[in-house]
């Protein structure tokens, strides 16, 4: 029987974009969501991660590969109250029944995006994967819940699981927490920095994420986790001046007082004012890198594309959205009149 490359929450940026690769090297891909994917050529299966009849249609075997990227995070509709629960019925108790039907059906092989914000505020720089594990928010809780979920189930089924630990995944067609800053870039506004913009913050490109995916699959399934970040990391100060420079923006860069804008901006979040979530802010002005190199002697992998080039092809494709959505908005030249 061929395997089948199955994809939870596959509709979304990265699981696209995976979707697209293994269809490219000729795999049989299943996207299991609630939201139906664009791309074509795969089996698309609809369906939510706390439901267990929804995913015992999937009828998981024993030569089915899964990658589980189903999760809430930092966009959309994130509640102001009960964040913890919101964020663990989906995040944790979703990989939990992912991995009662894999175990059901006697599926052995998992690739799983978890998030370095299980690391919480790093207290060295690069970050290595054995990093102490210390979420300062719901996110980071409810993923660290699903790794050790995980990592239950390689000890005592014999579960072969790889987890990642992204930095912030960006590119072409993903924006969430960038939106805001480049709305400022594009109208030549002063853009403010929590810190003084000396410290270094990583990035890694949505393609360098489905290469790794693709690559781990390639080794089978390596048990671990391991980090996944751009390898040579600017500072702050210089990404977003170099993004302001290639953009012909007339922003310029304002250092703030760090502690004091996080008093703020957490007393914001507390009233309903959320800009940013504390998982955000907090470790916004910290020198942080994650170290890949176990990933790369694991994975035979390295990362293709710098912050740099990461950070201005999201740019670009904020204003061709922008664009297109002015576009659509303008009243024909006709004003339907005949000539």
């Amino acid at each position: 029987m061929k395997s089948r490359h199955i994809i939870t929450g596959g509709a979304g940026f990265v699981g696209q974009r995976l979707a697209t690769a293994l269809r490219a090297q000729g795999e049989d891909v299943v996207i299991f969501d609630t939201v139906q994917p664009t791309c074509p050529g795969v089996l698309f299966v609809h369906g939510d991660v706390r439901n267990m009849a929804d995913i015992a249609r999937l009828a998981l075997g024993s030569e089915d590969r899964v990658y589980h990227l189903a999760a809430r995070q930092f966009h959309g509709a994130v509640p102001r109250h009960d964040r913890e629960e919101w964020f663990a019925e989906v995040n944790t108790q979703g990989t939990r029944n992912i991995l009662d039907c894999m175990r059901q059906g006697g599926a052995t092989r998992l690739i799983f995006f978890s998030t370095d914000m299980t690391y919480g505020r790093p207290t060295q720089s690069p970050v290595p994967d054995t990093h102490c594990q210390r979420p300062i928010g719901p996110y980071g809780h409810s993923k660290l819940a699903a790794e050790q979920w995980i990592n239950n189930a390689v000890c005592n089924w014999g579960l072969s699981a790889t987890i990642f630990r992204p930095r912030l995944i960006a590119g072409a067609g993903r924006l969430g927490i960038l939106t805001k800053l480049f709305m400022l870039i594009q109208h030549g506004l002063p853009v403010p920095m929590i810190g003084s913009g000396c410290n270094r913050y990583q990035m890694i490109a949505v393609d360098d994420c489905v290469s790794a995916a693709l690559h781990a699959a390639k080794q089978d399934f390596p048990c671990g986790a391991f980090n996944l970040g751009s390898s040579t990391p600017p500072t702050v100060k210089s990404l977003l001046q170099g993004l302001i420079e290639q953009s012909g923006s007339r922003s310029i860069l304002v250092p703030t007082p760090a502690r004091l804008v996080q008093a703020v901006l957490a007393g914001m979040d507390r009233a309903g004012m959320t800009l940013l979530y504390p998982e955000q802010f907090a470790i916004a002005d910290a020198d942080y890198v994650l170290d890949t190199t176990g990933t790369a002697t694991a994975m035979k992998w390295s990362p293709s594309q710098s912050d740099g080039d990461i950070l201005y092809a999201a740019y670009r494709h904020f204003q061709k959205a922008k664009m297109r959505k002015l576009l659509r908005s303008e009243p024909s030249s006709t004003s339907g009149l005949a000539p």
